[in-house]
């Protein structure tokens, strides 16, 4: 049976990495230095997933995972910070599921630590919305200040350059000091979706005409798991939390998506799209992928 690998952790597919070439042999006289046990490389030694129905024990680590069957060909895994999920096809015997599981040990334990260190730097990118908090905006700092005596504008927010080296942006809302994290919250973010919104019509028009496509409408999102989609009718829908990052990472986004209106996949020659106008896509979408904004808020 075709065995099929799927990680969910990533926000947008992309081509393979080029081989690892394997490592010379060491020389007769210089001794190799010894591995690590794994229960000194994957800490803690037991992953345990919310919606958890059977348990294997991978290495020294115990795996309880959630197991599903379904309408596919396939066996499936997936990787999230709650844990492991596997999907199978109605058909497929257990054990050969668990095969695979042994089989791909080491890729399994490895993300799910990868995606325990990713849930821990999203905590810390959390933002605590009060009087003073802190925020990335466009891949600066933006400091949030509350201030119910200004003369506002009827949106209720007013943006203020620093003009000083190494000073912070300010965002001040027309709120009352005592406001609550709630209302702050929502405050912010509907001045950060109105910046996004109009930063996303601004370089979706941009690069339209360099890909040779015409796009039908823009939608804001705020998926937890995807940066933004396409559809065939034209309809490019962005999340609005990329607005927390520089700019270079939003065009990729925006070009990423409009490249699906010629091919909605990741074949070669979507990619080749992608490049005839952003020949660096792979460094903007590997920082992409290790970039931290708060979700879920």
């Amino acid at each position: 049976m075709q065995r099929f690998l799927q990680l969910a952790l990533d926000f947008l597919g992309g081509p393979d990495p080029e081989p690892l070439r394997p490592a010379p042999e060491p020389r007769p006289d210089v001794a190799a230095a010894p591995a690590l046990p794994m229960n000194q490389v994957f800490q803690p030694a037991a992953w345990h997933h919310p919606r958890a129905n059977r348990t294997l024990r991978l290495g020294s680590c115990d795996v309880a995972y959630e197991f599903k069957r379904g309408k596919r060909r396939t066996i499936g895994l997936s990787v999230s910070p709650d844990g492991l999920s596997v999907s199978a096809p109605r058909w497929t015997p257990v054990g050969e599921v668990e095969a695979l599981l042994h089989d791909k040990s080491a890729w399994v334990l490895e993300k799910l630590q990868s995606a325990r260190e990713r849930a821990g730097e999203m905590a810390q990118a959390r933002i605590t919305w009060a009087d003073g908090a802190e925020f990335d905006y466009l891949g600066g700092r933006l400091r949030l200040v509350l201030d119910p005596a200004h003369g506002f504008t009827q949106v209720g927010a007013v943006f203020e350059a620093s003009s000083d080296a190494g000073a912070l942006a300010t965002l001040r809302l027309g709120l009352a000091r005592n406001a609550g994290e709630a209302q702050i919250r929502d405050a912010a973010q509907a001045w950060l979706m109105k910046q996004a919104k109009a930063l996303f019509d601004q370089r979706l028009d941009h690069f339209a005409p360099q890909l040779g496509v015409r796009y039908s409408k823009l939608r804001l999102s705020s998926a937890g798991t995807r940066w933004g989609s396409a559809s065939a009718d034209g309809t490019i829908r962005l999340n609005w939390r990329l607005i927390h990052l520089k700019l270079e990472m939003v065009d990729y986004v925006v070009v990423h998506e409009l490249s699906h209106l010629h091919h909605m996949d990741h074949s070669p020659q979507f990619w080749d799209v992608v490049a005839s106008v952003m020949p660096d896509h792979a460094s903007r979408r590997k920082a992409l992928r290790s970039a931290a904004v708060p979700l879920g808020e």
